[in-house]
């Protein structure tokens, strides 16, 4: 990668990766404010914004904005999370421009149309419905709350009934006042993009925007517990986590790779024993999820109630002894999947946008890929037995779970139960 990096005068950072060969481009702009950055009263309006952003500016109705970008054969769309928003498209990179003025107007010239604002409350209230009904999402949200209650880390993306009820055209207005500036913004482009070019049109399109910069978010502190929600369902989906690590924590990358070994594929360890010599689920994988100032290494599983009771100790038993004796074929296995998904997404435009925008807000630089790959090519089996034994020593886990909670030999255990057995 040969990322080009132009700072505005206004605070707003141009980042280009471009891609000679290619005749299509994303182009985005990711915005520091995430459901991190609310308020308990403002929980899931960075949601709701990002939804509202295509329902109509001063120039544009909803109408003109989804056939503008389809004329063009392009896509427009967004995400929200913890710690970002992000407006993207891909076009064709004749069709830049336009991208850009759709994106400009958008995020600055919004109307929020009271009768848009119900619509678009209804959608996303069936959003936050549709998550509620579906166990194997919910469980990770129990996880958050679970691991961070009280804070706004622990609150979810969307939202809740309560909160998103609540918002109307003078909060919106207001959050986008208060956290949209442009020294908390990135536009980032990837394909056949001109730096030159995105950096004039920048220029042109976003130098209203505030140049104040904008507050932190609330730090995140991990206070293990436990969040359960008996159903009547098939599975009892369990999450357990520990304390993880930051992104700038020298055991990064380190992270990454035991998360692999343990549970990132057909060969780790969670799959082999649990699913494929003992039958005890058909879904379990590891995690690891870093934010800014901490982090979380966890274990998701959704098995019978009946093999609750059973899976909990073997799942704690291949942590315990990762300890001792991970080998060097395992980690060898996991590096060579993490280094083929980075290259594989290298090979996508809206991929490598994704990542340089994402660097460049965390890190204030964009490491290449070689830089990476040697990071990754680091880490040996001796670094990850003390990575688990840093994990395991360093704070008990927190358990959500979703779904039926007895079972024969006595289903899913108390979070000091399951905390003993992951006791070193």
């Amino acid at each position: 990668m040969a990322v080009e990096i132009t700072t505005l005068d206004n605070g707003m950072t141009v980042l280009t990766d471009a891609m000679p060969h290619l005749k299509t481009a994303t182009v985005g702009i990711w915005v520091d404010a995430g459901a991190r950055h609310e308020s308990l009263a403002q929980n899931g309006i960075s949601h709701m914004l990002e939804h509202m952003a295509f329902k109509g500016t001063q120039r544009r109705s909803a109408l003109d904005i989804a056939e503008e970008i389809e004329t063009v054969g392009g896509h427009l769309n967004a995400h929200t999370t913890h710690e970002a928003t992000a407006y993207h498209a891909r076009i064709l990179s004749e069709d830049t421009p336009l991208a850009i003025d759709l994106l400009a107007d958008i995020l600055q010239n919004s109307t929020f149309d009271p009768q848009e604002i119900e619509r678009e409350r209804g959608v996303i209230l069936s959003e936050i419905g549709q998550a509620l009904d579906t166990p194997d999402d919910l469980v990770f949200d129990h996880l958050l709350e679970a691991t961070f209650p009280g804070q706004a880390l622990g609150r979810p993306i969307l939202g809740t009934e309560e909160s998103v009820t609540r918002f109307d055209g003078a909060a919106l207005r207001g959050y986008l006042a208060e956290r949209y500036h442009a020294p908390g913004m990135v536009l980032a482009g990837a394909g056949g993009v001109s730096h030159a070019e995105l950096v004039e049109l920048a220029q042109e399109r976003f130098n209203a925007l505030s140049r104040e910069k904008t507050g932190g978010m609330e730090a995140a502190h991990f206070e293990p517990g436990d969040r359960r929600t008996a159903r009547d369902l098939e599975q009892t989906h369990l999450a357990i986590a520990f304390e993880g690590v930051p992104y700038g924590d020298p055991d990064y990358y380190v992270s990454q790779v035991f998360s692999g070994v343990m549970g990132g594929g057909m060969s780790s360890r969670l799959f082999q024993e649990i699913r494929e010599k003992r039958g005890l689920c058909y879904s379990v994988f590891s995690f690891a999820w870093s934010f800014a100032e901490t982090g979380l290494l966890g274990f998701y599983a959704g098995a019978s109630p009946d093999d609750v009771a059973e899976l909990v100790p073997v799942l704690a038993g291949e942590m315990t002894r990762a300890m001792s004796d991970i080998t060097e074929e395992e980690v060898a296995r996991a590096r060579a999947q993490i280094k083929a998904g980075l290259l594989m997404n290298l090979e996508s435009s809206s991929s490598r946008a994704e990542q340089i925008a994402r660097q460049y807000m965390i890190h204030g630089r964009v490491p290449g890929e070689e830089e990476l790959i040697a990071e990754v090519e680091a880490v040996d089996a001796a670094a990850l037995r003390r990575f688990a034994e840093r994990l395991l020593r360093r704070s008990a886990p927190a358990v959500a779970a979703v779904g039926p909670l007895g079972g024969k030999g006595g289903g899913l255990e108390s979070r000091d139960h399951i905390a003993a057995r992951f006791t070193p």
